[in-house]
């Protein structure tokens, strides 16, 4: 991820907007229509939330916004994006301008991916997903929590991240009932 970002660190308003995005993806583990649904409206500057209509369950989350995401945002708004009445905010940087589609935000994750070199299977904003869950793995949080985070409805859909900490759940494995039995 870091790599991800520090390409993403330069003037180029490709780079610009980019960085707002995989900041979305990696760090608050958004879908990739969550991303390309999401509208100026749903920041809240003044209260420093965003707001996300999980595209799954149909309901609003609201989260904290960070210092990183909001300068990115900030940033790719004041100095990249284009003029017009678009509510998305992540718009194409060509004409015909329009917002970005899921498939879009597929195409600029995979691309980004294989400039840092990433060689996994699968290279979509689903990898970022998946990234940012096995990070809340590794801090230690309950599968309910990072559920919770991920917008899922399910305890049975946080599960297969559970496989992601072999450290953890050897931990577990050695873990001696000899005197509780």
């Amino acid at each position: 991820m870091q790599r991800l970002l520090t390409q993403t660190d330069t003037d180029h308003p490709r780079d610009i907007r980019d960085r707002a995005v995989l900041i979305l993806l990696a760090v608050y583990g958004f879908r990739s229509g969550e991303v390309a649904a999401l509208r100026l409206d749903q920041l809240d500057w003044a209260h420093e939330q965003i707001t996300i209509v999980r595209t799954k369950q149909r309901c609003t989350q609201v989260y904290p916004l960070s210092q990183p995401l909001g300068l990115a945002v900030l940033r790719y708004l004041q100095e990249v994006r284009p003029r017009g009445a678009w509510p998305e905010i992540f718009l194409t940087l060509r004409a015909p301008v329009r917002p970005l589609s899921p498939g879009a935000l597929y195409h600029l994750t995979c691309t980004r991916l294989a400039q840092v070199g990433y060689a996994g299977a699968h290279a979509g904003p689903h990898t970022l997903r998946h990234a940012c869950a096995a990070h809340l793995v590794a801090c230690h949080l309950s599968l309910k929590e990072i559920g919770d985070h991920l917008g899922h409805r399910s305890p049975s859909a946080t599960r297969t991240y559970a496989k992601v900490d072999m450290e953890g759940l050897r931990d577990v494995a050695r873990f001696d009932v000899g005197e509780l039995l």
